[in-house]
C-alpha cells in the first residue's frame, strides 16, 4: 500500500505545472506582421511600447532600453514601478522610433505591442532582432493587459511567472465583481478630461471597467473598432459619455474646464452624484493598466466606485469633492 500511495504521489507530482522549470527555446510568436522566431532567452531587451515596460519589469526583466510616454519619473518609470527597476538604468527613448539608435543598443529582443509600430518600422527592426508587434487581429492598442503578458512572458521565457499573475489578478477581480453585483452590466465610461475624448472597450482602459463588470454605453461602443479606441465627444452633445458612472481622467489641468463645461450640469451621472474624478497618478495608473499598476489603481478606485454607485446621490464622491468639481466645491464658480 505504502508503495502504491508513492507512486500516485510522483504521477500527481509529475502532472502539476512546474513553477521552476525552464522555459524552452526557440518559440515563436505570431504578430500582425508576421511572426517572431526567438532562438534563446533574450538578454537585450528594448521595450518601444508606451507602456510595455511595466510589463517586463513585472516579470523581472529589466528592459536595455525603453520608450517613454510621459511624466516626471526617473527612467520614464512611475512610482509603482520603481522597486522593480532596482538598480537598473534603461536608456529613455521618446517620440519616434529610431532605427539607428535601436540597432546600436544591440537588443536580442524588440518588443511593440503597444507602440504603433508600422510594417515599414517592423521591416527594418526585425533585421536587427526579433520583434513582436501587436497580436493578429488586434489593433494597435487593442490587446488586453493579459495577452500582452502572456506573450511577453513566453518571449522571454517567462511564461510561468506571466500566468501566475495573471491567476492572481482574475482571483482578485472576481472577489470584487462578487462582492458587487451592483456594477454587473452596469454602463461605465472612462472619458479625458482636457478634450472630452472617449475610452471604449477596445482601450486598455476600457476592459479595465469590463474586468469590473461594467459596460460601456452602446453610443460609445458602437463608434468603436480595433483602430478607434479613443474618440472626442462634441461639448454639444454629452449623451454618449451619460453613464452609470463618469470617471474623469485628468493631469491636474482640466478641473476648471470641467466646470465650465455646459452640459455637463444636465448629466445624469453629474446629477446623481456617479462622477469620479481620477487625478494624475491614478489616471496614469489607469492608462498603464499593467500588473504593476493595476493594484494601485484598484486600492484608489474601487472606493470611489463604491461611493458613486451606492444608489444615494447625497453619498459624495471624495475625489470629487477634493478636486472641487462637485456642485458647491471651491472650484465652482458656475
Amino acid at each position: 500500500m505504502r508503495q502504491i500511495l508513492l507512486l500516485v504521489a510522483l504521477c500527481t507530482a509529475a502532472l502539476l505545472p512546474q513553477q521552476g522549470a525552464a522555459q524552452s527555446f526557440p518559440v515563436e510568436i505570431d504578430h500582425i506582421y508576421g511572426t517572431a522566431r526567438i532562438e534563446a532567452r533574450p538578454e537585450r531587451v528594448v521595450s518601444l511600447s508606451f507602456i510595455g515596460h511595466d510589463f517586463l519589469l513585472s516579470l523581472g526583466v529589466v528592459p536595455v532600453a525603453l520608450r517613454k510616454w510621459y511624466g516626471p519619473h526617473a527612467f520614464g518609470v512611475w512610482p509603482w514601478a520603481q522597486e522593480a527597476l532596482g538598480n537598473g538604468t534603461p536608456v529613455v527613448m521618446q517620440g519616434e522610433i529610431d532605427i539607428e539608435a535601436i540597432a546600436a543598443l544591440e537588443p536580442d529582443l524588440i518588443v511593440g505591442q503597444w507602440s504603433g509600430m508600422t510594417r515599414r518600422e517592423y521591416a527594418l527592426l526585425s533585421q536587427i532582432a526579433p520583434t513582436v508587434a501587436p497580436a493578429p487581429g488586434a489593433g494597435d492598442y487593442s490587446m488586453s493587459w493579459q495577452q500582452m503578458l502572456l506573450r511577453l512572458g513566453q518571449a522571454t521565457g517567462h511564461a510561468t511567472r506571466a500566468q501566475s499573475i495573471i491567476a492572481r489578478f482574475d482571483q482578485r477581480l472576481a472577489d470584487l465583481r462578487a462582492a458587487h453585483p451592483e456594477w454587473q452590466g452596469a454602463t461605465g465610461i472612462m472619458v479625458w478630461a482636457g478634450t472630452t475624448g472617449a475610452y471604449t472597450g477596445h482601450d486598455i482602459r476600457g476592459k479595465f471597467l469590463g474586468d469590473l463588470g461594467f459596460v460601456i454605453p452602446p453610443a460609445i461602443q458602437q463608434r468603436s473598432s480595433l483602430d478607434l479606441a479613443y474618440f472626442k465627444v462634441p461639448d454639444e452633445d454629452l449623451s454618449p459619455i451619460d453613464a452609470d458612472v463618469l470617471i474623469w481622467l485628468d493631469s491636474g489641468a482640466s478641473v476648471d474646464r470641467l466646470n465650465r463645461l455646459p452640459l455637463r450640469r444636465f448629466m445624469r451621472a453629474n446629477l446623481e452624484g456617479r462622477e469620479i474624478y481620477s487625478d494624475l497618478m491614478l489616471s496614469a495608473a489607469l492608462s498603464h493598466s499593467s500588473p504593476l499598476s493595476i493594484s494601485y489603481a484598484l486600492d484608489r478606485l474601487v472606493p470611489l466606485l463604491e461611493q458613486a454607485m451606492d444608489g444615494d446621490p447625497a453619498t459624495e464622491v471624495t475625489s470629487s469633492r477634493a478636486a472641487g468639481i462637485l456642485t458647491g466645491g471651491p472650484a465652482d464658480d458656475r
